[in-house]
């Protein structure tokens, strides 16, 4: 879901109007009493609107990432899917993913004995 402080009649026109909204069809939630964008630390209190983030949250409801950029820098959509692949190969398989990891690339053991060795 995408979460804005934006209102529901401003997520309403967007959609319409912009062709990269258009066949989105996950919820898009407004948060204009800013309980929700406070909770997770992401309102900018000066101007009232959220930054650009995105929380990782798993089916347990814990937070696995979170990721925070400038209001002058866009996403980085194809790292936002590398890091949902990177949870999911680590929740599968008991691997850490190492920096730079992409999808077949093997993970690391994360088994403390094994800290220093090649």
């Amino acid at each position: 879901m995408s979460i804005s402080t934006d209102s529901v009649y401003s997520h309403r026109v967007f959609k319409e109007t912009s062709p990269s909204l258009k066949n989105v069809t996950f919820p898009m939630v407004s948060d204009r009493t800013h309980v929700i964008t406070r909770a997770y630390r992401v309102l900018d209190e000066t101007t009232g609107a959220s930054f650009r983030s995105s929380v990782y949250i798993d089916p347990e409801g814990i937070i696995r990432a979170k990721l925070t950029y400038p209001g002058n820098v866009g996403r980085n959509l194809p790292e936002h899917l590398r890091i949902l692949q990177a949870l999911e190969y680590a929740k599968k398989t008991g691997k850490g993913v190492p920096a730079n990891w992409v999808p077949g690339q093997q993970g690391i053991s994360t088994d403390p004995s094994n800290i220093g060795n090649i």
